[in-house]
Formats: C-alpha cells, structure tokens, sequence
C-alpha cells in the first residue's frame, strides 16, 4: 500500500436514493457530471475527460446503496466508493464519496469531488 490517505466527504442531495444511484452506477448518468463521456464493458468503465481516458474496475455494488471502482492503472489497493444513505429520521439523502489521495494532494481531491458533485446536484436539480 502506498502513502495515499484515505478521506470521506458528505454531501446531501435532495433526491430520491433509486434516481441518485443511476447517476453513480451507469455509464449514461456518470456522464451527466462526473466524466465527458463513460462507457462501459463488463466490469470495467472508461471515463473520458478532454480527451484523456481513466479505466475504472467495478468492485462492488448494491443497488441504491452504493458503488465502488478502482483505476486500473492504480499499484496499490485504493478505490473510490460513491455510497447512498438515508437518514430513518429526517429521510435526507446523503452522499458519501470515499477516496484515497497522496498526503499533499487530500485538499485538491476534495475540492475536485466537490465541483463534480456541485454538477450532480445540478443535473438532479438539488439544492
């Protein structure tokens, strides 16, 4: 394992947790905001951003609830998590993201799912 830290942010999102998740796991909705184009064979995505292609593994997931990926070309056992919680009381939905990122480089990460995710709920029409 390298020196990457893992991070979790959360973000809540006014949607419903079966519209939210087709805009994690399918290769349609990750193109809405996460990536300029997705495609999708098997397991294995290719997100597409200016030109530059990223080749994800799908490691696991559980419809509505959560999505995981790790990059391909990654050396060590990170990933990038996408998970759906509702909260029993209140029924907000929140979205967790996990990721991992070298030590000088957690803040930008951050910063970069906070701009996609500022995309997502603007596709979704979140607040």
């Amino acid at each position: 394992m390298s020196d990457k830290i893992k991070f979790e942010i959360e973000f809540v999102i006014q949607s419903s947790p079966q519209l939210l998740y087709q805009y994690l796991s399918t290769p349609s909705g990750l193109s809405e905001w996460f990536a300029d184009n997705v495609n999708s064979r098997g397991e294995f995505f290719t997100f597409i951003w200016d030109g530059s292609e990223e080749e994800a593994k799908l490691l696991k997931r559980k419809s509505d609830e959560f999505i995981r990926f790790a990059w391909v070309n990654n050396e060590d056992d990170s990933y990038f998590e996408m998970k759906i919680i509702v909260d029993e009381i209140t029924s907000d939905v929140s979205l967790f993201i996990t990721d991992f990122a070298e030590e000088d480089e957690v803040d930008e990460v951050k910063m970069l799912w906070e701009n996609q995710v500022a995309d997502l709920k603007q596709v979704l029409g979140s607040k």
